[in-house]
């Protein structure tokens, strides 16, 4: 016995296709049958579209178990949705556990009618407390469904929410969300004058469990429909939300609904090491064939990026090019991409350069240029989205078609020629060296157990050679056995390969492993945390078998600290200072703890910043942003500087912005100055923390180590 018949048994049941007829029940299924086809074929036309697109140099279906279960806990916990904003994670997780909800009850109610008692012949299970539970479950979840996308439409029209609006919001995104709001409410609608219009012929007081759909009914009797006027308009209301869900159906894999789809897909294929470690261009590749010239030429996953974007516009709202006024939206960029590909598949558009400076091409080379790789944009993507990667394959086409930014071309070469971006001698790299009073060992004469790399910044210019003077005073306070390379050393290639220089980055490195291999040591440690994230994460790549012995010296420093081999107190200094997370320290690498472990030790109070750890803001330095001009209001080292002495708690009490970058040193510094902070706040590296309080706590004088000494 179906539902229907049991309902007009008096069963705590609901009939199904009440009113509806037979005739319309079999124009129901075959409209269902086509709406499902038409789905089916638009999700088979985008997955052969992906088919199009070139090998993936990374193998994204490995551990294919665990990747479905890491990507539906992510789903399920809507982790990235919470992260920066509760609001929209609330929001996201109402919506998708009510739509699931929602589309698991409709699963169930089909097989129950269409296997359980059509083809298996079995009574129906749709009854008694099966059913209450199921109402209300169903009831609740669809609430909370309805609110999530009434809290959509708040954010987008009441708020108006400036992350959801841009050169790509179109009519489709209002349509999707109030799709949903309809969805939500018509299934609510239809239940009251369900509820309504059978009390007429049964005893309808189980249905209180549907608490929603009760509550619609007492509505319309409020409003003046009886049984039966409720009984007679049912039909219109119930094909009206049906259409509406077929429709719905039937249309997922040809507008934004289909991110349900590709977002889920996405985070599965994901690459744990994108950004931080970027693949090789093949030995065997030609260099018209090097970045991508044509659609085609973006890998399957990359094609697939480009749909899995929902336009949240997460990624433009921590962009601190973006944040800065230089042509560049991340969002905009992956959409640009993506409606090319849409228009000229659908022949709308001809074909044009896919990157190129000025002209017709879709993307111009201005806007990449000024990517810093930050990953803040991946960081902050909810779909894992892989932004860094594919605009440092289009700085690769710049780079190989002859279109790389002038300052850029210039830093380049200077590493081409001399090994360092100042374009100084080798024989200058270790002169930083003679102000010490102590010898600095060589590495490549005597045996170390940390073979310290010290970079470009520390070695030839003028500010950051004082915290390279500070560093070695602070292993030689430690009696730590290390030594560098001198002019063997030579440009590390981490921003040099993010502006799309591969094959300069492949000589470097090798040049680089070379003399690493010509030593004798234990463990490599970095000023730069540049540096430590190609040696530690892209090295490898090219014969290095060290990268898992690879530290930052904040890291190294700390496990100094921590066994008493400087003898601080955690007394010395009284300032107050704010730190700066370092985009390749923190968000690329993790290590967050280590160098507030340190600068805590010093005695100073650390005041946070208020976008700290995986959310910090971007100095502008890296991905060659250190070697551009670019016209900027504000500077994102100014916004930083005004953030620690506007937003921290401490507020113009801060005494010291804290840094433990080279790159971000120069760009702090810089925005100290063009913003007119110089009287307000002291820009200071952590060694130079811990010399004044290596100073201090032998009763030195405090701040003989400023940066005025040197």
């Amino acid at each position: 016995m179906n539902s229907f018949a049991l309902a007009q048994a008096g069963a705590e049941t609901r009939p199904t296709f009440w009113r509806i007829g037979h005739v319309g029940e079999a124009l129901f299924y075959y409209l269902a049958f086509v709406a499902v086809a038409i789905f089916l074929f638009g999700v088979y036309r985008r997955f052969a579209t992906y088919a199009k697109g070139s090998e993936d140099p990374v193998d994204r279906l490995s551990e294919l178990p665990s990747r479905v279960v890491a990507a539906a806990k992510l789903v399920a916990t809507n982790e990235k949705q919470f992260d920066r904003d509760l609001t929209a994670g609330l929001m996201h997780t109402f919506i998708m556990w009510g739509f699931l909800t929602l589309l698991i009850g409709t699963t169930i109610l089909m097989i129950d009618m269409d296997i359980w008692t059509l083809f298996a012949g079995q009574p129906s299970f749709f009854v008694g407390d099966f059913y209450l539970a199921y109402s209300f479950v169903l009831d609740a979840m669809g609430f909370l469904f309805v609110v999530g996308v009434g809290m959509a439409l708040y954010k987008r029209y009441w708020t108006r929410n400036d992350r959801l609006w841009g050169k790509h919001t179109s009519p489709e995104d209002g349509l999707f969300v109030w799709t949903l709001f309809l969805l939500g409410v018509g299934g609510y609608v239809t239940e009251g004058f369900r509820i309504l219009g059978t009390s007429a012929t049964r005893d309808v007081s189980f249905e209180t469990v549907s608490f929603v759909g009760w509550f619609v009914a007492d509505v319309l009797q409020v409003v003046g429909f009886g049984p039966e006027a409720a009984a007679a308009a049912y039909p219109a209301v119930w094909w009206s939300h049906s259409l509406l869900a077929l429709a719905f159906v039937a249309t997922v894999p040809y507008a934004k609904p289909f991110h349900m789809i590709s977002s889920y897909a996405n985070l599965v294929t994901r690459d744990e090491d994108a950004g931080r470690r970027l693949p090789r261009v093949p030995a065997d590749a030609a260099p018209e064939d090097i970045g991508p010239s044509e659609i085609e030429d973006f890998s399957w996953k990359q094609l697939l990026d480009h749909d899995a974007c929902t336009k949240c516009g997460r990624c433009s709202s921590v962009c601190p090019a973006k944040a800065a006024g230089r042509p560049l939206d991340p969002r905009d960029v992956i959409l640009d991409l993506k409606n090319y590909r849409e228009d000229l598949q659908a022949g709308r558009t001809d074909e044009v350069d896919i990157v190129a400076d000025g002209g017709t091409s879709v993307i111009d080379a201005e806007t990449m240029d000024s990517c810093m790789s930050c990953m803040a944009c991946m960081d902050a993507c909810p779909v894992d989205i892989e932004h860094v990667t594919q605009f440092t394959e289009m700085n690769r086409r710049l780079t190989e078609s002859g279109q790389m930014n002038k300052n850029v071309e210039d830093a380049v070469m200077n590493v081409f020629q001399k090994g360092n971006t100042f374009g100084d001698p080798d024989r200058k790299r270790p002169e930083w060296t003679e102000e010490l009073d102590f010898e600095v060992p060589d590495a490549r004469e005597e045996a170390v157990e940390y073979l310290w790399y010290v970079g470009d910044y520390p070695s030839y210019d003028g500010r950051n050679q004082h915290v390279a003077r500070s560093l070695a005073r602070v292993f030689e306070a430690a009696d730590v056995s290390y030594g560098i390379l001198y002019e063997d050393e030579q440009n590390d290639g981490n921003d040099i390969r993010r502006v799309g220089e591969e094959g300069l980055f492949e000589m470097v490195a090798e040049e680089n492993i070379e003399a690493f291999e010509s030593c004798d040591y234990e463990k490599v440690v970095c000023t730069d945390p540049h540096s430590y994230n190609t040696f530690t994460n892209e090295y490898d790549q090219f014969g290095f078998e060290d990268a898992d012995s690879v530290y930052h010296y904040t890291q190294v420093v700390e496990n100094l600290v921590n066994a008493g081999a400087l003898g601080l107190s955690g007394t010395e200094l009284d300032d107050t200072v704010t730190y700066h997370d370092p985009c390749h320290l923190g968000r690329y690498n993790g290590e967050f703890e280590a160098p507030r472990e340190v600068i805590r030790a010093t005695g100073v109070t650390l005041d946070e910043m208020p976008r700290n750890r995986a959310d910090s803001f971007c100095c502008g330095g890296g991905g060659g942003g250190l070697w551009m001009d670019f016209e900027e209001e504000p500077k994102p080292s100014e916004e930083r500087i005004r953030e620690a002495l506007e937003d921290t708690d401490a507020g113009p009490a801060v005494d010291r912005f804290v840094v433990a970058c080279p790159m971000c040193m120069t760009m702090y510094e810089d925005g100290r100055k063009t913003g007119g902070f110089e009287d307000d706040i002291e820009v200071t590296d952590i060694t130079e923390l811990l010399v004044e309080a290596l100073d201090a706590n032998r009763g030195g004088e405090t701040g003989a180590t400023s940066a005025a000494a040197d």
